[in-house]
């Protein structure tokens, strides 16, 4: 007996090797892995890199981050409260003289200024009453802006809404969890808070960047500066890797700082000095609202904050 009795199944042409359907026989939907080559995953590589760099850098810095912020934002107020003592003879003969104060209403004026600064920044550096103080400090800007008759201008104004970024930081930084007064009723939460008080600082502090752009005069380094400064700016508004473009604006207001409100090397008798003096401690200032920035980071309306979810 020659032939042998096959046991193998005969394969009919409608066949099918998965009849229940359990491989995974979907067409390839085009995925392909980050091309290493492209220039966007570069970029944003390096971002990377920096971000980190930052990091590790600010490490042995971040617990004093909040601290140093705040008195740096406070500096300008308690410069301006030791100015006004320093020069009160001359003080008062600017507001009687060019502001037509009455005696008596420039002392109580100057007085309640100089009190307000120095008791408000001491609460403010040492974390007590943040939210009075941030108001009382918020007054004396725009009393100050009245009463010396520079609300009008536009270098003033700037500066001043960045001051203002500076000291919502502050507010938002000393915002905690805690208990709703009124349960039950339709009340925004800490945390709603701290997210609208951060953006509006984000959204002020870039103000004085702004004022640097529209002022002095024009060369090719400053329009270098003045593009990367914008592009930084925008970046921290809307709230896009907003720890590294508010590290970057802190070492370029810091550089320019120095440089160009050096009051220092001005004759104390020029009355150029106390114009500079004045610039460079608001601009320290602002220096500490993106310090905390740094610190605390953009906040729930942010694209940084809106990237985590997806």
């Amino acid at each position: 007996m020659t032939s042998r009795i096959s046991l193998a199944r005969p394969q009919s042409s409608n066949y099918n090797p998965d009849p229940h359907g359990l491989s995974n026989s979907r067409p390839s939907t085009g995925y392909r892995s980050a091309n290493p080559d492209d220039p966007l995953e570069k970029l944003r590589a390096i971002s990377k890199q920096v971000e980190d760099s930052i990091e590790i850098y600010s490490q042995p810095l971040k617990p004093h981050l909040p601290a140093i912020g705040r008195f740096m934002i406070v500096v300008t107020f308690l410069e301006d409260a030791l100015r006004i003592l320093t020069q009160w003879s001359d003080q008062i003969w600017y507001l009687q003289q060019h502001r037509h104060f009455p005696w008596g209403l420039s002392h109580i004026f100057l007085l309640l200024n100089v009190v307000v600064m120095l008791g408000a920044s001491g609460a403010v550096i040492l974390k007590r009453y943040t939210e009075y103080s941030v108001a009382g400090l918020l007054a004396v800007v725009v009393i100050q802006g009245f009463g010396y008759g520079l609300i009008f201008d536009l270098t003033f104004f700037l500066r001043n809404l960045s001051v203002i970024g500076g000291l919502f930081m502050v507010f938002s930084d000393s915002m905690i969890t805690r208990k709703k007064l009124f349960a039950g009723l339709p009340t925004l939460s800490e945390t709603d808070r701290r997210k609208y008080f951060l953006l509006a600082g984000r959204v002020l502090l870039i103000f004085l960047f702004l004022g640097f752009i529209i002022q002095g005069t024009w060369s090719i380094a400053r329009v270098l500066v003045s593009i990367v400064g914008l592009a930084a700016c925008i970046m921290v508004a809307v709230g896009f890797k907003a720890k590294w473009s508010a590290a970057f604006l802190v070492f370029v207001l810091s550089i320019f700082n120095v440089f160009a409100n050096n009051w220092w090397s001005v004759p104390s008798a020029h009355p150029q000095r106390d114009f500079l003096k004045y610039d460079f401690f608001q601009t320290l200032s602002i220096v500490g609202g993106l310090i905390l920035l740094v610190n605390m980071g953009p906040g729930g309306l942010s694209v940084d904050e809106k990237k985590k979810n997806y």
